[in-house]
């Protein structure tokens, strides 16, 4: 595969696209060096160390929480509107037509609706953490500081989100999740330092940490097999046979061969665990939001909610239960067994076994069932590992979690993909 890669770059036209994406992830690092004015570092690294909720978005947006960047949201609202939408193509036969029926226009006004639903979210995001910082004495903003940051951390998620279109308009990987790749692998050297720091090997002269050295030695292990384990999960699939029947038309005969319909273990992607975070990082915000208004009752409601996010056990289980359910969710908006059915009938097909129609819709979407189960138990199980190995080695210096991980191998695979589809295309022409 990975020669395959280096072969794309002796073609012209797609190395100037691969070049491009490069270019514009680049320009998103940029970005996200940019802070935001009257901040204090100092008090932000306090405050982030000591407080699990934001640790966690500061990983998620790439470390750009944690320059205080203009760009501090990342793509959060962006992904908040998309799944909004995507709901309400379950809820309204009006918008599951436009998004699934209407072709290429219908998509491009569905993502029109998805950008404009992304501008109040980010709106009330960034004030929400803006006032929240403020309150922790991070910030120090006057009335029209408040208002600036907001329509500036704003612009900075939008100029991503803009940036992520850029990107899939190029074919070469999702945009979105090559921006999240980027803010990933932008801190394994600042995670990577700060497992030897822990472990002792840093400041030199080292003075290790026996006692911590087999821990880590273990999860460099377990992070080896959880990298196979989401290569065989993202590339498994079982196939289902189709025969088409002979069609005599003139002279020539079409049809009368066999194929297979490629069904995948994994068939949402990395898209569950990325709206996971998402719903879990929204009401954590709102929570952190209201134990700053002057009310003692929305300072209790605030408070409680913050509280029962920062429990582990229902942190855990509600990060579970949300990847889980979000894996079936999206691979039923992305794979239709009826219009599969419709399409296989249309062109003479027919699963051995399975009468054409509305059985094979039912056959199909049985064993897409009970192979998304194993998918989604698998997601779900990468998705709290940080918090089994913070709780079994007893550190939280690692960050680099089955997330981050799921999410990186995911992105590479499904980018070469692309890339190796392109490669195809070319060799036919």
């Amino acid at each position: 595969m990975f020669e395959r890669f280096l072969l794309a770059f002796k073609l012209p036209d797609l190395r100037k696209k691969i070049l491009f994406v490069l270019a514009i992830l680049i320009v998103f690092r940029l970005v996200a060096a940019i802070p935001v004015p009257g901040a204090d570092p100092e008090r932000l690294r306090q405050f982030l160390g000591s407080n699990q909720f934001f640790g966690l978005l500061n990983v998620f947006s790439g470390g750009v929480l944690e320059n205080l960047s203009i760009a501090m949201l990342g793509v959060g609202p962006y992904i908040t509107a998309s799944i909004i939408m995507q709901l309400l193509t379950m809820i309204f036969p009006r918008m599951k037509e436009m998004y699934q029926e209407e072709g290429e226009a219908g998509r491009a006004r569905f993502n029109q609706y998805s950008r404009l639903l992304t501008v109040p979210l980010a709106l009330l995001q960034s004030y929400a953490l803006i006032v929240v910082l403020e309150r922790q004495q991070v910030l120090d903003l006057s009335a029209f500081g408040y208002l600036t940051s907001m329509i500036t951390v704003t612009a900075g998620t939008m100029f991503l989100m803009w940036l992520g279109e850029l990107i899939s308009e190029k074919n070469i990987g999702n945009g979105i999740s090559l921006l999240i790749f980027a803010g990933i692998v932008s801190r394994l050297p600042v995670d990577f330092r700060n497992m030897l720091a822990d472990i002792g090997a840093l400041p030199f002269p080292m003075h290790l940490d026996g006692a911590k050295l087999p821990y880590y030695l273990v999860f460099l292990a377990a992070s080896l097999v959880v990298v196979a384990g989401v290569v065989v999960i993202t590339e498994g699939q079982r196939n289902i046979p189709v025969s088409y029947a002979k069609r005599i038309r003139g002279n020539r005969v079409f049809g009368g061969v066999e194929t297979h319909l490629p069904l995948r273990v994994n068939q949402a992607g990395v898209i569950p665990i990325i709206f996971a975070i998402s719903i879990i990082l929204f009401p954590g915000l709102i929570g952190s939001f209201l134990t700053t208004v002057p009310n003692p009752t929305i300072q209790t409601i605030g408070n409680t909610l913050v509280n029962l996010l920062q429990n582990q056990l229902l942190y855990g289980a509600l990060y579970f239960l949300f990847v889980f359910l979000f894996t079936y969710f999206y691979t039923a908006v992305t794979f239709d067994p009826d219009a599969i059915a419709t399409n296989v009938q249309k062109q003479g097909g027919f699963i051995l076994g399975i009468r054409p129609g509305r059985p094979t819709a039912e056959f199909l979407q049985r064993i897409l069932s009970r192979i998304t189960l194993f998918g989604a138990l698998f997601l779900g199980v990468i998705a709290i590992l940080p918090l089994l190995v913070q709780a079994g080695f007893q550190t939280t210096a690692v960050t680099i979690g089955g997330t981050s991980l799921l999410i990186a191998v995911s992105v590479v695979l499904e980018t070469l993909k692309q890339i190796d589809a392109q490669l195809v295309m070319h060799e036919y022409e």
